[in-house]
């Protein structure tokens, strides 16, 4: 018998992502955003004893937009979330599920060697990694 395939974090995640500046306005980051797609922005550390950040844009939604507060004079830092829950591109796609709904997040960045080479979210689980599994295994 063989054993089952495992999809791992890195065989689904963007690897397409902003990494960008604290100190943006929302403003600035919006219009700096070279991949929309991935519905985030992740924040830089300011040095090595600093953590990743995250913006999703139902942050900006609901903290600037909803909020009637101007993007031109909020920060990033002012709405992100800080630090961010980050995964293994090693980990098992399963695992991953689990811990973001375990969570309750939707997207996570993933790190590898202390740097973001990614990120993942529950559209690449399922539609990218739960795909791969069904093809291996026809009914």
């Amino acid at each position: 018998m063989t054993s089952p395939r495992i999809v791992r974090v890195a065989d689904v995640m963007k690897k397409e992502f902003d990494l960008v500046d604290g100190k943006l306005t929302v403003r600035e980051a919006l219009l700096s955003m070279k991949y929309p797609e991935t519905r985030s922005l992740i924040i830089d550390k300011r040095d090595s004893d600093d953590e990743y950040g995250l913006v999703l844009i139902s942050d900006i939604a609901k903290k600037v937009l909803a909020a009637d507060r101007s993007p031109d004079r909020v920060n990033l830092y002012e709405i992100m979330a800080k630090p961010v829950l980050s995964v293994h591109p090693e980990m098992n796609i399963r695992y991953c599920a689990r811990f973001l709904e375990r969570f309750g997040v939707m997207r996570a960045p993933v790190i590898s060697n202390h740097e973001v080479i990614g990120i993942v979210s529950f559209h690449d689980l399922v539609l990218q990694g739960l795909t791969e599994l069904i093809k291996d295994h026809p009914v």
